[in-house]
């Protein structure tokens, strides 16, 4: 079995294999594009084969396409706690910080912890329906109004400053 840790940032990806016991077995950093998440794991299936884990720090408004291209690769995705990354971080025997290392400790919290949360595909679906639900609900109800502080109504009062303006 292989582990392929992922440390996401918003311009690339970087993405360390490990074998079972937590060596080092490879390298690999990409945009942090749809192409470059492809590049990811067209490197991961050739190198180590079809039996990937992804571990992958749970930065969510960075990895999430990441996680949402490998999910619908049919791969399986586990997201590993920031905390616990912190950790790891700091008991480990490498010291300094680097894309690299922090991708090999996400790789080896994810062996050290069988019970992180894996990744379902379904989490997108759910999330997609539930804001275009909401958008319905909006569009079909009438407009809210917010209140201020003093009592008066900030549409009213925005109204209010347009017309003195003219």
């Amino acid at each position: 079995m292989v582990i392929v840790g992922v440390d996401a940032h918003k311009r690339t990806h970087t993405c360390v294999a490990v074998d079972d016991r937590g060596r080092k077995l490879g390298e690999k950093t990409v945009p942090a594009t749809s192409a470059g998440n492809a590049s990811a794991l067209k490197w991961a299936l050739l190198e180590y084969g079809p039996e990937l884990t992804w571990g992958i720090e749970d930065v969510r408004l960075v990895s999430r396409r990441l996680e949402k291209d490998l999910l619908s690769a049919g791969q399986r995705v586990v997201g590993v706690p920031t905390k616990l990354m912190a950790r790891t971080r700091a008991s480990a025997r490498t010291r300094g910080k680097s894309d690299s290392i922090d991708a090999t400790a996400v790789a080896r919290a994810v062996l050290r912890e069988p019970d992180l949360p894996v990744a379902h595909t379904i989490r997108y679906r759910a999330s997609w329906s539930c804001s275009l639900s909401n958008e319905k609900r909006s569009s079909n109800s009438a407009p809210r109004r917010s209140t201020a502080r003093n009592g008066v109504s900030t549409n009213s009062t925005r109204s209010a400053r347009t017309s003195s303006n003219r």
